[in-house]
């Protein structure tokens, strides 16, 4: 006899929070400091496409992407058009994270977090060879069900919701994003993440959007002056407790336990990040502070560049840059070769050769 589908209840949960009120306070603390620090640096793009980067193939990576960091920094200086072999297809399902992010961010400026407004974010994540026959930006018409690769039903870990539930799940959902006043944000997208996850709307990329509506959710609630507080790290390190605490709360109820978590995930994820932004923070001003050395009036523009692509062709980086003269910008590429800021990671090539910014990518790493 094949197990039923699994349907959560609707939100708001009746939870007694003043167990884990202290690890609320803890938590938010790290984030406001995290923001404040953020806040402070003279260019915050400085570190968004790092973060944001790293994000992306982590939360990929969750799903079963392979392509490491580095792969994507390399794909990234060539900027991959067409998707050929599986590394190639990765690439695009982390660069389409990216892009949702910041899809997200401008549609916050004058949408709220609805059903459209995610299967937008749907649709972008799921624009590549793989995601194509997945009905991007559709809620699913038919039964689907989680497990190990290869097994059936029977066997299935998870069966979330049948499709003709997921309108009102769904809607029951928005209105808690928008309209219910919980004790806190965090909390709030603890629990949204947990139902987002349980009634399983899309036919593929539910982990991806699900992970995606965290740092978009505090930016939307002004928790956090930008979309960058990311836990796919922290979950992916843990994943085999992130999948057992959300099964809880579908079987026994434990809200509590799997908000701990989700806490716990947010808190230690951005203390790791707040240490890079500082050393972040301190590499751009040592070397902002040897541009004059440079002697070029490009110098500032190249330097901003490299900490939004820490690996470059000289064709890519002159929009970064804003340096519109070819030769302009290999003289520069030269100087900096010079000063030991930028590296040659392909000397064997005379044309298109790559160059890597090596201590941010360390930082980032």
């Amino acid at each position: 006899m094949s197990p039923k589908p699994f349907i959560p209840l609707f939100l708001p949960p009746k939870l007694d929070y003043l167990k884990i009120f202290p690890e609320i306070v803890k938590t938010r603390d790290i984030v406001a400091r995290y923001d404040e620090a953020v806040k402070r640096l003279p260019n915050p793009e400085i570190i968004q496409r790092s973060f944001e980067t790293k994000e992306a193939v982590l939360s990929s990576k969750i799903e079963g992407t392979q392509a490491t960091l580095d792969e994507v920094l390399m794909f990234d200086a060539q900027e991959v058009q067409e998707e050929e072999n599986e590394r190639e297809k990765d690439y695009r399902e982390i660069s389409n994270y990216r892009l949702a992010i910041e899809q997200g961010k401008k549609m916050l400026e004058k949408h709220p977090i609805t059903e459209n407004f995610i299967k937008e974010l749907h649709k972008t994540l799921l624009n590549s060879v793989r995601g194509r026959n997945k009905a991007p930006g559709e809620f699913r018409k038919i039964q689907v069900y989680i497990g190990k690769k290869g097994t059936t039903i029977e066997q299935a870990t998870f069966i979330p919701p049948e499709a003709q539930h997921i309108n009102k799940l769904f809607g029951n959902l928005e209105k808690y994003i928008n309209e219910h006043e919980e004790i806190d944000p965090l909390v709030q997208i603890a629990i949204a993440h947990y139902q987002f996850e349980a009634i399983h709307p899309f036919l593929d990329g539910n982990g991806r959007v699900g992970r995606l509506l965290v740092p978009l959710f505090l930016y939307d609630k002004k928790i956090t002056a930008y979309p960058n507080i990311y836990v796919s790290e922290f979950l992916e390190e843990h994943r085999d407790d992130y999948y057992e605490l959300l099964k809880n709360v579908s079987k026994k109820g434990d809200w509590l336990s799997w908000i701990s978590f989700f806490l716990q995930a947010v808190k230690e994820q951005t203390e790791s990040t707040l240490k890079k932004v500082g050393e972040i923070e301190t590499l751009h001003k040592w070397l902002k502070e040897r541009m004059p050395g440079i002697n070029s009036i490009y110098a500032n523009n190249l330097l901003e560049g490299l900490f939004i692509r820490p690996r470059f062709t000289a064709k890519f980086m002159k929009k970064e840059a804003r340096i519109a003269n070819p030769q302009t910008m290999y003289t520069l590429i030269a100087k900096f070769l010079e000063a030991g800021i930028i590296t040659d990671i392909t000397p064997e090539k005379e044309r298109n050769k790559i160059y890597a910014f090596p201590e941010l990518i360390k930082i980032i790493r």
